[in-house]
């Protein structure tokens, strides 16, 4: 059976994909994985398309067990790595033994791992995706031990990869941000805040919004804003003052102000940025 068994779920371990694109005007988020490029990279190095499911851990790892063999490859935070408990490579891929125990620990730095299995974890899709949303309660349950997830057919010949670079958890996470489109509701001296305040990544971060600790940004317009539509990256500031980013499993709609749009590509480095994390907004055009 071309399948991996839970031994370990996690503190939470997701199946993800590249998400559910172009559902929006439906309610339904985009989700999939937080850091994109290590989802990518994983897959890359089985063999896989880019679009195939990986498992996405969360500080804690996963333990699976293979029910036939099958090639895996390790990303995104740095964690120990070990089949049947002897030491395997991180960031390449590695053959795992029918009946062995493939082992992810607890990430060295950063927060997200990414698991890929050659032919892809192959739950059944929900309309089209196979990602996991947290929000919405979209694709497959988060794992828990004993579940039984099978496994898509490897490529024939996966393609060989001697340089795979994979950026380090950010020390400081510096996020882009251009402004708009409610940032008329915020005061001169808060938007001029907003680009020279030090922020930390506070604890209460999760896949649908990273959250910040740090001074509170003072509104112009007090007035009640209709709800209106959400995107990956919007940041957000609720009535406490302090910026929060939405990430994969964001509403699509929300009623409170967005002072900016921090673009896609910075959105990796956030996935991977742990709580006391230093945070800055970079104001861009």
């Amino acid at each position: 059976m071309n399948a991996i068994e839970v031994v370990r779920a996690g503190a939470l371990t997701t199946v993800q994909d590249l998400g559910r694109r172009g559902l929006a005007h439906l309610g339904v988020p985009r989700s999939g994985a937080l850091d994109g490029p290590a989802h990518r990279l994983a897959n890359r190095l089985v063999g896989n398309p880019a679009d195939a499911a990986t498992l996405e851990t969360t500080l804690t790892g996963v333990a699976v067990r293979a029910l036939a063999p099958v090639v895996a490859a390790v990303t995104g935070a740095p964690a120990p790595v070990r089949i049947d408990g002897r030491p395997a490579p991180w960031g390449l891929p590695v053959t795992i033994p029918a009946g062995a125990v493939l082992d992810v620990g607890a990430a060295t730095h950063g927060v997200r791992s990414y698991v890929a299995f050659a032919g892809g974890v192959a739950v059944p899709p929900v309309l089209g995706s196979r990602a996991t949303d947290l929000l919405a309660g979209l694709g497959p349950s988060p794992l828990s031990a004993g579940d039984v997830l099978p496994l898509g057919e490897p490529a024939d010949c996966p393609p060989p990869v001697d340089v795979a670079p994979q950026p380090a958890p950010p020390a400081e996470l510096v996020l882009r941000l251009r402004l708009g489109p409610r940032d008329d509701w915020f005061t001169a001296d808060a938007l001029r805040l907003l680009g020279q305040a030090r922020y930390t990544v506070a604890s209460a971060s999760n896949r649908i919004a990273l959250r910040t600790e740090g001074p509170a940004l003072a509104r112009a317009i007090d007035a009640e804003l209709p709800s209106e539509g959400m995107v990956l990256g919007a940041v957000q500031v609720p009535t406490d003052g302090r910026p929060l980013i939405f990430l994969a499993d964001h509403p699509t709609t929300g009623g409170y102000p967005v002072v900016g749009v921090v673009p896609e590509v910075d959105l990796a480095a956030a996935a991977q940025a742990r709580p006391g994390t230093p945070l800055r907004f970079q104001v861009i055009a």
